[in-house]
């Protein structure tokens, strides 16, 4: 016969069981009322005033307004507060720094942008992220922070939270991007592809679909994040997605990793600000000849201006794009292509060209029900991506470890490893 701390143990458990429930029907919106939840759980109607008593105490949900009469008193809504912690979003790229925060519910409340060559470090460019936190917190209130997500434009090992040999980030592999953010916040960091963050953002666009999805990103770099099921697909070693360096047939040119041939060096934002560059000494004019600095970003809006050499180069970069993406099509089969980054920007110039050589190159049922579009182009796509990252991983992987402390701890989430 079990004995009574068993039989107690076991009681407790079932409570927090129902509890870590409806915390999550009233976050999720899945139930807004008491009445609600007792259709869906089961529970009977004191037992969930009971449950969501104890979870208003814990901090996790509020009373809101009246709902709609369905013919007796009108019940009083539920809501999950949102605005008890803060998530801090970092979206490092090649040329410039992005920071945000947000509240639990991936809302951005602000952000703070800077142009910065992350090539000058790990030690230098977390003292420039760190000052444009304290800018966001002093105009934004020092609430708790639950959590930190970090975009790296390169291959992380998601679980140690550490770039793997980024070809374009020296002084970066293998580095504890985690360690200085743990130690200012007390809060658990995830760190990610910043390809991966885009994708994140997308599956928030369109909340409630399983998405196949691919996001393209063609800036200065190139880079694929990849959704199956609505689930990031990393790989084994945090590579997976990683297109900028495969090998394009006949491309000779040394790219920055030391490889020949790579996409990138080939396709890439600073590949066509050197042939650019290059064009223009043989001769070439246009709008770009009068261009203080040749940028990919420049490029892309020259091209949209009607520059014929901006045009060619945006072109010429889509089509070898097309070609990898269609490779890809044929081993993913996604549902949808989402294109982004300075060299996308041109919209249909440029998705016009990718979508000619994925139809030319990929199998007719890959793409039956293919869509490839252009991103929103939003300076603030990868910071609600970080957003959902982290709230991905607070809520829908690690939630029952540290849901009764009422808050995430480092501890918590790690289990003590750091």
């Amino acid at each position: 016969m079990a004995s009574e701390s068993t039989l107690r143990f076991g009681a407790q458990t079932d409570e927090m069981t129902s509890l870590l429930r409806i915390v999550n029907l009233v976050r999720t919106g899945e139930a807004t009322t008491r009445p609600e939840i007792g259709r869906l759980t089961g529970l009977g109607r004191g037992v969930v005033t009971q449950r969501v008593d104890h979870a208003i105490e814990m901090g996790y949900l509020e009373d809101g307004d009246f709902g709609p009469s369905s013919g007796g008193r009108a019940p009083r809504t539920l809501r999950f507060r949102a605005q008890a912690g803060r998530i801090i979003v970092c979206a490092l790229g090649a040329l410039h720094v992005h920071v945000g925060i947000a509240h639990l519910d991936g809302d951005i409340l602000d952000q703070v942008h800077r142009a910065w060559d992350i090539g000058q470090g790990p030690a230098e460019t977390l003292d420039v992220v760190m000052e444009m936190i304290d800018e966001l917190i002093e105009r934004n209130g020092d609430a708790t922070v639950w959590a930190v997500a970090v975009g790296v434009p390169g291959p992380v090992d998601f679980d140690s939270g550490r770039p793997v040999a980024p070809p374009i980030m020296p002084g970066w592999n293998g580095f504890d991007l985690r360690r200085r953010f743990e130690q200012r916040f007390d809060a658990p960091v995830w760190v990610d592809n910043d390809v991966n963050l885009l994708a994140m953002n997308e599956r928030a666009r369109h909340a409630g679909e399983h998405l196949d999805l691919i996001y393209c990103k063609v800036g200065s770099g190139i880079g694929a994040g990849l959704l199956s099921q609505g689930r990031i697909h990393r790989g084994a070693n945090g590579a997976a997605g990683d297109i900028g360096h495969v090998r394009v047939r006949d491309a000779e040119v040394v790219c920055r990793c030391g490889k020949i041939g790579c996409l990138e060096a080939v396709a890439g934002g600073w590949a066509l600000v050197r042939d650019a560059e290059l064009r223009i000494a043989e001769g070439a004019t246009g709008r770009l000849v009068r261009a203080d600095e040749i940028t990919p970003e420049v490029i892309g809006r020259a091209a949209e201006d009607g520059d014929a050499l901006a045009i060619a180069l945006v072109q010429a970069s889509a089509h070898v794009v097309g070609e990898a993406i269609a490779t890809l099509v044929n081993v993913f089969n996604p549902s949808m292509i989402v294109m982004g980054g300075a060299i996308a920007a041109p919209g249909e110039l440029f998705l016009a060209e990718v979508r000619q050589r994925v139809y030319e190159l990929s199998l007719p049922l890959a793409t039956r029900d293919l869509s490839i579009i252009r991103s929103v182009n939003d300076a603030r796509e990868p910071l609600r991506g970080g957003a959902e990252l982290a709230r991905e991983q607070l809520f829908e992987v690690t939630f029952p470890r540290w849901f009764t402390q009422g808050r995430p701890t480092i501890t918590s989430i790690r289990g003590g490893s750091q």
